[in-house]
């Protein structure tokens, strides 16, 4: 597929010098090279709203990656975009993710205040750039600029960086002060239309909420309308099913013609004129990013702040923070690998390494290294 002018075209390179591959283009590397880490491996035990035991069919953090990585893959054809360095991206989001979802990175950012605090988009830049370790010439999965940049901007330019982006910067400068190519943003776009969409069908699922209680929202109102006009006795399985999947088309299609709308307007001529330009351009229209606001706060008040949620978040933070509290102030209960890099007790190295050690978790092996760390019963 012949990509548009302001598509991302050859790779700025990676920072350690390579051979490239004769079979594969530089960011279907990249892709591979995420799909292949061991912290993309944990994302199937990592949570996404539901604590992983609570049921196997409830997301996780794979499943999520792999349901923007979709929707990204499919707005970026749409879009003539760059779809492999997109799919890498959307694969790649949530790789610094700590175990039990938000409610993990908010306890392990409170319990890292005094180091400076925890952010999980530098922590997936520290997973690779640093902390996977399989190759023998470099750490880290020396990916190519384009993608690091896209990983660490995502969201918009960074005016304040954490520290680790900051650091790593400084070494390969990833241009903070302006905005992600195009195939970020729609990276960054996908990853909202799967959390809302798929968190109504979790929510549904769980009994959290029914059809009854979405039909005054915007968009889910009409693919309710319509799903239940597709058949006047769908069993409710179904009827959920069929309500979501009109949802994220609505969603789809809205950012396609919007962002189509914003690139003949501007006429970006290269990546480099999309990164320059005040704005965002790739995004929702005005009445739609007010339905995706209302989407997302119901979902906030009836799903994510839910008694069933609120006493799992608890757990979660209070597991995390001990967790770091008790391998912060005696480093020798870390594995060995990790307690010769952790150095003394409660300096800012140890709680660098505890932290890395913390956010690689699954929500299981955090669950079971608690247990381990304080119930005298169970063997360490």
């Amino acid at each position: 597929m012949n990509v548009a002018p302001y598509a991302v075209q050859a790779s700025r390179g990676r920072f350690h010098l390579e051979p490239e591959s004769p079979t594969r283009s530089p960011y279907q590397r990249d892709r591979d090279r995420v799909i292949h880490s061991t912290a993309f491996r944990r994302l199937q035990y990592k949570t996404q709203v539901f604590v992983n035991h609570e049921g196997d069919f409830y997301r996780t953090r794979l499943t999520h990656s792999i349901e923007v990585a979709q929707i990204a893959r499919s707005i970026a054809r749409a879009l003539r975009l760059d779809e492999d360095l997109t799919e890498a991206l959307a694969l790649a989001h949530d790789l610094g993710h700590p175990p039990f979802g938000h409610a993990g990175e908010e306890a392990l950012n409170l319990a890292m205040k005094p180091f400076g605090g925890f952010d999980h988009n530098a922590q997936s830049l520290r997973v690779v750039t640093l902390l996977e370790s399989r190759y023998a010439a470099f750490d880290g999965l020396n990916l190519t600029w384009e993608t690091l940049e896209g990983l660490v901007k995502h969201n918009g330019p960074l005016t304040r960086p954490p520290a680790y982006i900051a650091d790593y910067n400084a070494r390969h400068g990833l241009e903070l002060g302006t905005h992600a190519s195009a195939e970020a943003q729609v990276a960054s776009l996908a990853d909202d239309i799967a959390y809302h969409s798929h968190d109504l069908d979790d929510g549904m699922r769980a009994g959290l909420f029914g059809p009854g209680d979405i039909a005054h929202l915007p968009v889910v109102h009409e693919a309710l309308d319509a799903a239940r006009y597709a058949s006047l006795d769908v069993p409710p399985a179904r009827l959920r099913h069929e309500t979501i999947r009109r949802i994220v088309d609505a969603l789809v299609s809205d950012a396609i013609e919007e962002t189509g709308r914003r690139l003949a307007k501007q006429n970006p001529a290269s990546a480099d004129a999309v990164r320059r330009a005040k704005t965002r351009m790739v995004g929702f229209s005005a009445p739609m990013a007010e339905a995706n606001r209302s989407i997302k706060d119901f979902l906030s008040a009836r799903m994510y702040h839910h008694w069933r949620v609120n006493r799992m978040t608890t757990k979660a933070r209070r597991l995390t923070e001990e967790l770091f509290r008790l391998l912060l102030a005696d480093p020798s209960l870390l594995p060995d690998d990790w307690r010769a890099r952790a150095g003394e007790a409660g300096t800012s190295r140890a709680a660098s390494v505890v932290g890395d050690y913390i956010a690689g978790m699954t929500d299981r092996f955090a669950a079971d290294e608690h247990r381990r760390l304080t119930d005298i019963a169970v063997s360490g």
